[in-house]
């Protein structure tokens, strides 16, 4: 059975709900999750979604900012979790079960603090928020339910290895390539028996870009990526792992996110 699942920081559903409608027309993903979607969950734009044949919406919202979502044509077991990391009230975490080629999986959604600019917690609060925000996502384990198979998707707001970015020595000291950033995103990823997914067809030194700054001027000619967005898999999953597409083509598009979306294709 092949599935497929989608990622994309959408900064802002609503503002771009054309883009959203034809990324799902043009790639017919089996599951999309969003994030950033800056509205709550009485806000969001569930009917042309469901027009389109995703019927099943688990929505994780918060009032102008942060917020996940995820929108499935399979159907969603009752089984959804939202955790407040941090327990400051933010909306950065859905989960929800689903079956699909005689497994039953936990899609976890995520969309991790982005820190601030200045990488020090004792003059910038922000960083320190991220920084314990991933240190509680080392509790999480891909083999932490018997039977029950994981992937981990979303902006985590991180660029963890030397390709993942246009330059390793000048983003030594910018916030999400910081060592205690990369290597906090690798602890997680390690301890909780992980597979970097788009590491997986695609070793360093094949630099490997989801993000551009909407302050360069000229995007495509500086290429000043980072990959910030994630697919992560347990370990059975990730040998049934076909491919893995960036769609930098989307970064191109009419009034667009700074991120792009990420699929992963299976074939369970």
């Amino acid at each position: 059975m092949p599935l497929s699942i989608a990622t994309w920081n959408i900064n802002s559903v609503r503002l771009r709900m054309p883009l959203v409608e034809h990324f799902l027309k043009t790639w017919q993903p089996d599951i999309l999750c969003l994030q950033e979607i800056k509205c709550r969950n009485d806000q969001f734009p569930s009917a042309p979604l469901r027009k389109l044949g995703y019927e099943y919406i688990e929505m994780h919202g918060q009032k102008g900012y942060h917020g996940v979502a995820t929108i499935s044509r399979l159907p969603l077991h009752e089984l959804s979790d939202r955790r407040d990391y941090c327990g400051v009230g933010d909306a950065r975490h859905l989960s929800v079960v689903f079956a699909a080629g005689g497994k039953t999986i936990r899609l976890h959604n995520f969309y991790v603090p982005a820190g601030g600019d200045e990488p020090d917690r004792t003059v910038n609060p922000k960083f320190g928020h991220k920084l314990d925000f991933v240190d509680e996502m080392k509790l999480l384990h891909a083999e932490a339910e018997a039977g029950v198979s994981s992937i981990l998707v979303g902006d985590l707001n991180i660029a963890p290895l030397e390709h993942d970015v246009w330059s390793h020595k000048q983003l030594l000291k910018i916030v999400s390539h910081t060592p205690v950033e990369t290597e906090g995103l690798v602890s997680v990823m390690t301890g909780g028996a992980w597979v970097d997914l788009m590491r997986r067809h695609a070793p360093p030194p094949e630099k490997l870009y989801t993000w551009w700054s909407y302050r360069a001027k000229d995007w495509t000619a500086a290429d000043r990526g980072r990959r910030l967005d994630h697919i992560w898999s347990s370990a059975d999953l990730a040998s049934q792992l076909v491919r893995v597409e960036i769609l930098k083509e989307a970064r191109g598009w009419e009034r667009p996110s700074d991120h792009v979306p990420v699929i992963a294709h299976f074939e369970l």
